[in-house]
């Protein structure tokens, strides 16, 4: 498969709104039930590369063959990822402003403990929390239970990708200013994460604005992560897009991309079985899936399809993996497929739009109101400065 270009590159907001939603939730869906696994074990599972929605690894036994987590990944189904970025959302329609770590501590956390919601993934309405992982959870524990700083509830977490996977909100509110972006992300995911798993949301929002910048490119997005990323996190993505420019097929590029981000990557050889040093607190190491899906956008050459394949297909986490590549090519104007974007909103029975279209409506008041607030400093600071109306 040979990737082309990513389409409609002046696609407006709204567009790239709905973009960067729906393809973050159809690369979530495509990801859920191959997570875990290597490239072969995924390819000896399922006769060959994985090219769209499947159905779960166990069959039938999916309920009872991991009793951790007995959920129905495959067939459509959106993860914890869709879920808490949906959750996300909700929080900016309920503030309707920028956010930072006390709106998850005084809405996203009451949010997953007390409304209860369709999970696709148990076939029932239940409350988010008893769907999301352990280190989601963390938010409940520290924020409602321990009563933790919120800026500091992060501390002490499992290192991962847990913040990272929701941050594309935190990207679109802040379209076309990657600094913002990474700033808020910072911010919010104080409250969920630590080190480089806080860094690596802030990079992915970055990442996400960036993509939203009329005119924006696959290289131009690297660069703003390159720009503001800091200690292993900016090591991996530089080592990983470096590899990935080499290759224009994600076949070629799975293992390459695998090897590139190994001195990064904390869990080790087998997703299942982390090293003693794993998702530990480091200025060396990186999260895997952030550099591995700009790697794959890079392969791609922003086209959604091909750079969602090649996630999915690398294995390990690779739901979350699915969901950021999926999310930055959306951004950039590259189209979801219709037949996924429709199957997965039926197997899921959510309305994949709607949450666009609601971030879409309170991005634009966010937008008003900084930029009267920006007018105003603006004034006040050109009299500071002695200009018009001022006296010598």
């Amino acid at each position: 498969m040979t990737p082309k270009a990513a389409e409609s590159p002046e696609a407006g907001l709204d567009e790239r709104i709905t973009g960067a939603l729906v393809g973050a939730a159809v690369g979530d869906a495509l990801g859920g039930p191959v997570e875990g696994y290597s490239p072969d074990r995924i390819t000896e599972r399922h006769g060959g590369r994985v090219h769209g929605i499947v159905g779960p690894w166990n069959g039938d036994a999916w309920r009872t063959a991991r009793p951790i987590a007995p959920y129905h990944k495959g067939d459509g189904h959106v993860t914890d990822d869709t879920l808490m970025t949906h959750a996300l959302i909700r929080v900016y329609a309920t503030v309707r402003g920028h956010l930072d770590a006390y709106a998850i501590a005084d809405h996203l956390v009451p949010d997953l403990m007390t409304n209860p919601r369709w999970i696709p993934e148990l076939e029932a309405e239940a409350l988010p929390l008893q769907r999301i992982f352990l280190a989601e959870k963390w938010l409940v524990a520290r924020l409602h239970y321990g009563h933790v700083d919120p800026r500091e509830a992060g501390n002490g977490n499992i290192v991962n990708c847990g913040a990272a996977m929701y941050m594309a909100p935190v990207g679109l509110v802040n379209a076309a200013d990657p600094v913002g972006a990474y700033a808020e992300a910072l911010d919010v995911a104080g409250a969920h994460q630590s080190s480089y798993g806080r860094e690596a949301a802030g990079v992915f929002a970055a990442a996400v604005a960036a993509a939203c910048t009329p005119g924006a490119t696959v290289d131009s997005v690297v660069a703003a992560c390159l720009s503001l990323a800091k200690d292993g996190t900016r090591a991996a993505i530089e080592a990983v897009c470096e590899e990935a420019s080499r290759h224009r097929d994600f076949e070629s590029a799975l293992l390459p991309l695998r090897r590139a981000v190994t001195p990064y990557d904390t869990v080790g050889p087998d997703y299942r079985r982390p090293s003693l040093g794993a998702r530990r607190p480091s200025r060396l190491h990186a999260i895997e899936e952030l550099p591995v899906a700009l790697g794959m956008l890079v392969v791609a050459a922003g086209d959604y399809r091909h750079a969602v394949l090649g996630s999915v297909n690398y294995g390990r986490d690779c739901d979350s993996i699915a969901t950021m590549a999926g999310a930055l090519a959306g951004a950039l104007g590259s189209p979801v497929p219709d037949e996924w974007s429709k199957r997965v909103a039926e197997a899921s029975r959510l309305d994949l739009w709607e949450p666009a279209r609601t971030l879409t409506e309170v991005t634009r008041q966010i937008f008003a109101r900084d930029t009267a607030a920006r007018r105003a400093r603006e004034a006040a600071f050109t009299t500071l400065l002695g200009g018009p109306g001022c006296s010598a």
